[in-house]
C-alpha cells in the first residue's frame, strides 16, 4: 500500500510540476480589422450637403438625414429630430447668416467594424473643411470644423457631430 502512495505521490507531483511552455501569438494570423474605408459614395454626399447649405437649400440639405436624425456639437448642444434640425438651419439661415462658404474640404469615409469607444459601428464620413460665415448683422466667422456624419442601414444620416469654436461665433454675432 506504501509503494502504491508513493508511486501515486510521485506521479501527480511529477505531473503537476510539468512545465508548460507559453502559446505564443501566431502574427501572421489574420485579425479582425477593427475599420476600413468605406464607399466614395459618402464622400458625394457631404460635399452635396455642403453645397445645400451654402446655396441655402435647407430642404435639399436635409433630404440625406433619417427622421430620427440626431444634431451634436461638441459642447454638448444637440437637436433631435429632423423636424427640429430643419427648424434650428431655416432659422439660422434666414434670421442669422446672410452668406456662408466651405472651401477646402477633406473627406474620409470609413466602416467602423469594432468600436474603440463610444462610437457607433458602421459608415461613418468624417469631414474637415473651412468655413466663411457673413453674419447678418456684417460680421464675418472663418474656422476650420470638424464634422462626423453616421449613416443607418438606409444610407441616411442618423447622427452628426460637429466640432466648432463657438467663441468665434460668439465674438461675430456680437454687436
Amino acid at each position: 500500500m506504501r509503494k502504491l502512495f508513493l508511486i501515486i505521490l510521485f506521479t501527480s507531483v511529477f505531473v503537476g510540476c510539468k512545465n508548460e511552455e507559453p502559446k505564443k501569438e501566431n502574427l501572421n494570423a489574420p485579425k479582425a480589422i477593427p475599420a476600413e474605408f468605406a464607399d466614395s459614395k459618402y464622400e458625394v454626399i457631404g460635399k452635396k450637403s455642403l453645397m445645400d447649405l451654402e446655396k441655402g437649400d435647407i430642404n435639399s440639405w436635409v433630404s440625406a438625414f433619417s427622421d430620427d436624425a440626431v444634431y451634436k456639437w461638441n459642447n454638448g448642444d444637440s437637436l433631435v429630430g429632423k423636424v427640429a434640425i430643419v427648424k434650428f438651419w431655416k432659422d439660422r439661415r434666414a434670421n442669422v447668416i446672410e452668406t456662408i462658404t466651405f472651401k477646402n474640404a477633406i473627406w474620409l469615409p470609413i466602416n467602423v467594424k469594432e468600436p474603440q469607444s463610444v462610437e457607433k459601428p458602421g459608415i461613418w464620413l468624417l469631414g474637415w473643411y473651412e468655413v466663411i460665415v457673413k453674419y447678418k448683422k456684417g460680421k464675418t466667422m472663418k474656422q476650420w470644423i470638424h464634422t462626423d456624419y453616421h449613416f443607418d442601414a438606409n444610407d441616411k444620416v442618423d447622427r452628426v457631430i460637429q466640432y466648432i469654436d463657438r467663441a468665434v461665433v460668439n465674438d461675430a454675432l456680437s454687436k
